[in-house]
C-alpha cells in the first residue's frame, strides 16, 4: 500500500444518470464529478436515491447516461480500481474466522489456513496501520465493536489500492469512538494517497466536518458544491428545515 505522489486518476464524471423501476423513476439526469483527493458527501432523505447512485456507479444495476474516467493529461480512461464499503457485512459471527483470516482471503489463492506469505502478511499489517486497526489482526472477526468491523471491512475495500473508495452509511450505527476513529482513517487515506472518496451519509454533522464537497440530491442534484455552500443554500434548507403546513398530516 506504499504512496505515490498522486493517481493517474483526475476525475470521474457521473454524466445524466436515470434509473427507472417500472414507471417509477428513482434517479434522473444526475450529473457531477468527483476528484481525487477529495471527500465528496452524498446526502438527501430517504427515497432520494442515493443507494441507487451508488449501485449505478459501481455498475451494479442498469442505467441511462454514463460514468467515465479521466486522467491528469486528459486521458479517457476505460476502466479504474473502486473501493467499496457498505453498510454493514452479514457473516456467521460465531465462525472461529479472525480479521487476518478475512483480509487475507481476497490477497491469496492458498488456504488462509496454511503458512502465511511473508510478503502478503506485510502488505497486510501496513493496510491496518494505515487505517489505524493493526492490534485487530489476531481478534475473531465476530468479537469485533461496530466501529472496529467497519474500520475492517475499510482495510478490505483497499485491496488493490483503489483510485475511488466508495463509503456507503459507513458508520451507520456506530457509537462516536468508533466513528471518530473511522474517519480519521479516511481523512489519512485522503491525504496520503490521493484518493478521490465518495461517502453516502444521512449524519449532516459528520458530512459538516469531514465533506470538502456536497451533492444534495432527490432523485436528482438539486444543489452540489463545497460544503459550506451546500449547507448555507435555500435548496438545503427546503429539504431538511421545511416545516409540514398546519394540518397537513
Amino acid at each position: 500500500m506504499a504512496s505515490e505522489n498522486g493517481c493517474g486518476l483526475c476525475k470521474i464524471s457521473v454524466d445524466n444518470i436515470g434509473v427507472k423501476k417500472g414507471s417509477d423513476v428513482i434517479l434522473s439526469d444526475v450529473s457531477f464529478h468527483l476528484h481525487c483527493g477529495e471527500l465528496t458527501a452524498v446526502i438527501g432523505v430517504n427515497g432520494a436515491g442515493k443507494t441507487t447512485l451508488v449501485k449505478s456507479v459501481l455498475g451494479e444495476i442498469q442505467h441511462e447516461g454514463s460514468v467515465g474516467f479521466e486522467s491528469h493529461n486528459g486521458e479517457k480512461l476505460n476502466k479504474i480500481t473502486i473501493g467499496y464499503v457498505p453498510q454493514r457485512l452479514d457473516f456467521d459471527r460465531s465462525a472461529p474466522v479472525s480479521v487476518e483470516d478475512f483480509l487475507l482471503l481476497g490477497r491469496t489463492s492458498n488456504p488462509v489456513c496454511f503458512l502465511r506469505n511473508k510478503k502478503i502478511s506485510a502488505q497486510l499489517d501496513e493496510a491496518l496501520e494505515a487505517v489505524g486497526c493493526l492490534e485487530l489482526k489476531n481478534r475473531k472477526l465476530g468479537e469485533l465493536s461496530g466501529g472496529e468491523l467497519q474500520r475492517v471491512m475499510l482495510v478490505n475495500a483497499l485491496y488493490p489500492l483503489p483510485e475511488l473508495l466508495i463509503l456507503d452509511e459507513p458508520v451507520s450505527g456506530v457509537d462516536a469512538q468508533g466513528s471518530e476513529k473511522f474517519y480519521e482513517a479516511i481523512l489519512n487515506l485522503k491525504h496520503n494517497y490521493h484518493m478521490a472518496i465518495a461517502m453516502v451519509s444521512h449524519d449532516l454533522e459528520i458530512v459538516r466536518e469531514y465533506a470538502d464537497n456536497v451533492i444534495l440530491i432527490n432523485k436528482t442534484v438539486l444543489k452540489s458544491g463545497p460544503a459550506k455552500e451546500v449547507f448555507e443554500s435555500e435548496e438545503f434548507k427546503k429539504v431538511f428545515f421545511t416545516v409540514p403546513e398546519k394540518g397537513a398530516f
